[in-house]
């Protein structure tokens, strides 16, 4: 006679039926119900149970196989052991997924993925700004801009502004601040850039000195914005800059509503160059400063 009678849980074989069944209930091998405590004499009637009743328990799916556990413990423990778990660590700019940092990192750096990444330098930066002022500084523009009357090279048109307007060019001393602003207003009628007052009070070019009044006790005292400084140098060298000059300029991003306003062209050039307010690409406002600052036409933006 053949082994006919096979335990349904286990791999036992039996020749007789009441071994079988023995066998079946007395290590309650029977196919149970995975939510309630029914048992059946086969699989089809289990499945036919549950099926109806709604009675599969919830199942746990291994991460990359088609396999499927009872709880999430033995799905984790499969995947461990097989090397199933998903990747979780995503690159910075394309689809692709690691199992590991160091394969993303890998990865990134191979083919310049790294978010805010410079490859020529090696070098990654915390903020997309960090990269764009980066890579239009010095090191990758070099200083081709050049002063129109000295030829002293900057890297940008902020810093030839500030050059003017601090009256550093040798060959043009009575340009300054004050008559760059005299000019740009004559070549501005409608404050594009420039604002607009009823009658503008030339500013003093006289040099400040904090006397022993401004130290407070702890230390040297601006009384205009009561910024306290270590040293009275410090303190005069404060008064004596662009902090407390009248705001004359203003962005001409008029439809981005940007109300910021600037003491010098220098900060309005370093406000445009660093494309915060999305009004030009910093090669449009190297071009553009160039008709400000050498032409003789109202100025515009176009």
């Amino acid at each position: 006679m053949y082994d006919d009678f096979e335990c349904l849980s286990c791999t036992d074989t039996f020749y007789y039926e009441d071994e079988w069944e023995e066998h079946m209930y007395d290590y309650r091998h029977w196919p149970e119900c995975e939510t309630c405590p029914k048992t059946f004499r086969t699989w089809r009637a289990c499945n036919q149970h549950m099926d109806n009743t709604g009675h599969r328990a919830p199942r746990f799916d291994c991460e990359t196989c088609y396999r499927d556990f009872s709880s999430q413990n033995a799905a984790n423990q499969h995947m461990t052991a097989a090397g199933h778990w998903a990747p979780r660590i995503p690159c910075e700019t394309c689809n692709l997924v690691f199992h590991t940092e160091k394969g993303a990192n890998q990865h990134m750096k191979s083919e310049a993925h790294y978010k805010n990444y410079c490859k020529n330098c090696d070098i990654r930066f915390g903020t997309e700004n960090a990269l764009r002022m980066h890579l239009n500084s010095k090191v990758h523009r070099g200083r081709n801009i050049s002063c129109p009357f000295c030829k002293d090279g900057h890297t940008a048109a902020s810093g030839l502004a500030h050059h003017l307007e601090r009256g550093s060019c040798p060959n043009a001393p009575t340009l300054n601040r004050d008559t760059i602003l005299r000019i740009l207003r004559e070549r501005d009628p409608n404050g594009l850039i420039t604002n607009r007052h009823i009658k503008w009070h030339k500013e003093d070019a006289c040099q400040y000195s904090a006397t022993e009044y401004a130290f407070n006790g702890n230390g040297w005292e601006c009384y205009l914005c009561h910024r306290e400084f270590r040293t009275a140098t410090s303190l005069n060298q404060h008064l004596n800059s662009m902090a407390h000059k009248q705001k004359v300029y203003h962005c001409p991003n008029l439809k981005g509503r940007c109300a910021k306003q600037f003491t010098t062209l220098a900060a309005l050039f370093n406000h445009l160059e660093s494309e915060s307010c999305s009004f030009m690409r910093f090669e449009k406002v190297q071009q553009q400063a160039g008709n400000i600052l050498q032409g003789r036409r109202a100025i515009t933006f176009g």
